[in-house]
């Protein structure tokens, strides 16, 4: 009978991937980076260890909601003091930050706690084309 190797962090083998959003759904990206990020899509996943590889998302401000979402959706921020609750459609959070939703769907979707909070620093978000990562050659990813 063979043992079940676990992987330590030391052992891990990361690799960077780049994915171009344009016009991908938001939620169907989010759950395959998310996924990536955890490094679920690894034959070696361990689910107490940090075992992702590293995502860049470039475009974001190309991401495609569907439905009424544009105006339906609202992002909610609490400051804390009586009347401080102010809220954003998704259309007018692509304006003022295009990244932030792409940024909140992700992370939504890891698990609520701190391996989360090292998980989503491997995840690299961009309005435009161009991201300064050319340097660690990032593998292109199609959905």
């Amino acid at each position: 009978m063979e043992l079940t190797r676990y992987k330590r962090k030391e052992d891990v083998e990361r690799k960077w991937f780049e994915v171009n959003a344009d016009g991908l759904t938001l939620g169907r990206l989010a759950t395959r980076v998310a996924d990536i990020l955890r490094g679920k899509n690894k034959a070696d996943y361990t689910p107490n260890v940090d075992c992702g590889d590293y995502v860049v998302i470039t475009n974001a401000e190309k991401i495609h909601l569907t439905g009424k979402k544009w105006t339906d959706k609202n992002y909610y921020h609490y400051s804390g003091y009586q009347s401080g609750m102010r809220t954003l459609s998704a259309e007018k959070m692509m304006e003022k930050h295009p990244e932030y939703l792409i940024m909140h769907a992700i992370k939504g979707m890891l698990p609520k706690n701190k391996l989360s909070n090292q998980v989503i620093t491997k995840l690299k978000i961009y309005a435009g084309a161009e991201h300064p990562h050319k340097a660690q050659e990032p593998q292109k990813l199609e959905f």
